[in-house]
């Protein structure tokens, strides 16, 4: 049975959150854009001072990089941080980030892709609940769908959130559990740490971006060896984006692939979850206990 983790407060109008950048860099006019997008939310933002720095690909050195993620963490004014980008970056950082503030300040931690490990991290290391969603790289990018954004302003704001949606589903029966997961790449390399992902008894959703097949194959088998996907309450895969051959042909599209590893386990798996890399990416809550629904052709996952 897995330990409630805690809910922080939601927010409201007038509270003041925070952009940080604590992986790639990130131009300064996406920043600015994206405290006007947050600012018509009626929040009060505040940019990380080091937010917009570069060194080599990341938001400025290891060491400014977590300043501003200590800063805001500290902070109890802060209500919300929302990381820029993602990339790479948060895995040097993170054991050197202190999150005892949390312990009597909880507050919202909201990104995706790299930011699966600061997500890892708050829910195993800190028993914390945390938002995957879009980010401020993407606020302004018309490729998006607006439901990226108006479900994590619901997810913040602490509305109601469900999602419905039709895909290739097996072993389908309504099932409940704790929600757990991200970036598939992330999760693989937090193995042995702190973080490492327990997945028992929990709906885990991945998704994952221009890997090759064989190292997803790789990756899940992994997970597996160490059993962590005996148990699972359900198996949930998102975006699986420009996933790619390598010299010698896979020859098993991601759906195969991932059948493969898992058939010998009776819990559901789920295909084209709306998340990831990819147009529509809704936020959702890791930590947070839910429920997945099944209604004919279609599956339903809504928080309890």
């Amino acid at each position: 049975m897995a330990v409630m983790k805690i809910q922080p407060p939601f927010l409201k109008e007038g509270d003041k959150v925070a952009i940080i950048s604590p992986s790639y860099c990130i131009d300064e006019k996406l920043l600015i854009e994206a405290k006007e997008f947050l600012e018509r939310w009626g929040l009060k933002v505040h940019i990380g001072k080091n937010a917009s720095k570069r060194n080599g690909p990341f938001a400025g050195s290891d060491e400014e990089r977590l300043s501003d993620l200590q800063e805001m963490t500290d902070d109890r004014d802060v209500k919300a941080v929302l990381c820029s980008r993602g990339g790479y970056g948060l895995s040097r950082i993170i054991d050197k980030a202190d999150f005892s503030a949390l312990n009597t300040s909880p507050k919202w931690y909201s990104g995706y892709s790299d930011i699966t490990v600061l997500h890892m991290w708050l829910n195993e290391v800190c028993g914390i609940m945390s938002v995957h969603g879009d980010m401020p790289l993407n606020f302004n990018n018309t490729e998006k769908q607006s439901n990226n954004f108006n479900t994590l302003k619901k997810a913040l704001f602490g509305e109601q959130i469900s999602y419905e949606w039709k895909g290739d589903f097996y072993n389908a029966r309504n099932v409940s559990g704790e929600v757990t997961g991200g970036n598939l790449s992330l999760i693989y390399s937090l193995t042995g740490t702190k973080a490492d992902l327990s997945a028992r008894g929990k709906i885990l959703i991945i998704e994952d971006v221009r890997e090759y097949y064989y190292h997803l194959d790789r990756m899940l088998i992994s997970l597996k060896l160490s059993g962590k996907l005996e148990d699972l309450s359900a198996l949930v895969i998102g975006g699986m984006t420009k996933i790619k051959d390598a010299s010698v042909p896979w020859g098993k599209d991601v759906e195969k692939t991932i059948l493969e590893i898992v058939n010998e386990f009776s819990y559901p798996v789920l295909f084209n979850f709306p998340a990831g890399h990819t147009a529509d990416n809704r936020a959702f809550y890791i930590g947070k206990e839910a429920k997945i629904e099944f209604n004919d052709d279609r599956a339903t996952l809504l928080y309890v």
